[in-house]
């Protein structure tokens, strides 16, 4: 039986989309009053943690594990999509923070003014950012939801990013204005990393890489008595949240009743070890023959 944990990932998408709305507002007022190009960046990154949320509230609307009719492996292909979509957003907030540097190079800006007060706000900012970082990572991998914790990554780049803006600011404060435009730079690069982390995290799922070792399997099934061998042993999924495991067995019976027997344990053991999932085997009789652990063996 899959878990479905959607209801407690819709929550803590409500929240942090609060928090990041605060936030993103913060960054934007102290940014345009300042006229400091890294931080209106900052607070651009901060646009991409809302829409992030939404996009996160509709893909976790559409991704029940539960199958039916037209899904029958289930939806949760669909965060891994939003996951995809987080990524998307990074990507063009990299590109957007690139142009407004070198077009400040080449055409110049005006200086930018802080405060001891302004300051102090993006210190709250930055408190925020890693509250809510940690918050949503911890409940991510408690629940096994790949979007809260592709959006908690998206986070902590989210506090690296604010980090760089306010240590150049406290430099612009003292004076060394051309510090706002170069630390746009590295925001920039962290930014693009976030993006690439998101995506190395969630193309394997949905190109159905897989997911346990067969060496690993074959192990476990070759345990039970009654089994000869077993071979093409297939896996995809996620462990710990949603796998699939196919494979060929040889069992020793004389009929069906007694095969069934064999398979069902066979399940049993699998299931203990890597459940939630579900597994799908082809009996084979005691004659064939083959030493195929799994696909592209000799």
């Amino acid at each position: 039986m899959n878990y479905d944990n959607r209801p407690t990932v819709q929550k803590i998408l409500i929240i942090t989309l609060i928090l990041n709305l605060f936030v993103m507002f913060l960054k934007f007022g102290v940014g345009l009053i300042t006229g400091s190009l890294s931080l209106i960046a900052d607070a651009l990154h901060s646009v991409t943690d809302s829409a992030n949320n939404i996009l996160g509230l509709v893909a976790s609307h559409f991704s029940s594990p539960l199958p039916d009719r037209k899904y029958p492996y289930g939806h949760q292909k669909f965060e891994a999509l939003g996951a995809l979509g987080i990524a998307g957003f990074l990507g063009i907030v990299c590109f957007e923070i690139i142009q407004g540097a070198i077009d400040r190079i080449i055409h110049g800006s005006q200086p930018v003014n802080i405060s001891p007060a302004q300051l102090w706000i993006l210190l709250i900012v930055l408190g925020i950012n890693i509250f809510v970082a940690f918050y949503e990572r911890n409940v991510g991998k408690r629940v096994g939801s790949p979007i809260l914790i592709a959006d908690a990554k998206h986070t902590m780049s989210d506090i690296w990013v604010t980090i760089t803006v306010i240590a150049g600011l406290i430099g612009v404060w003292l004076g060394y204005q051309w510090l706002d435009i170069v630390l746009a730079f590295p925001v920039a690069i962290l930014v693009f990393y976030s993006a690439w982390s998101v995506l190395k995290d969630n193309l394997p799922w949905l190109a159905d890489e897989m997911a346990i070792a067969p060496e690993d399997i074959y192990a476990i099934v070759l345990s039970v008595p009654g089994v000869i061998n077993c071979h093409d042993i297939a896996s995809r999924g996620v462990l710990g949240r949603q796998t699939f495991i196919e494979m060929h067995l040889i069992v020793d019976a004389k009929d069906v009743e007694t095969a069934h027997r064999v398979t069902e344990e066979v399940e049993s053991l699998l299931e203990e070890r890597f459940r939630p999932v579900r597994i799908l085997i082809h009996v084979e009789p005691q004659s064939y023959k083959t030493n195929n652990i799994t696909f592209g063996d000799l």
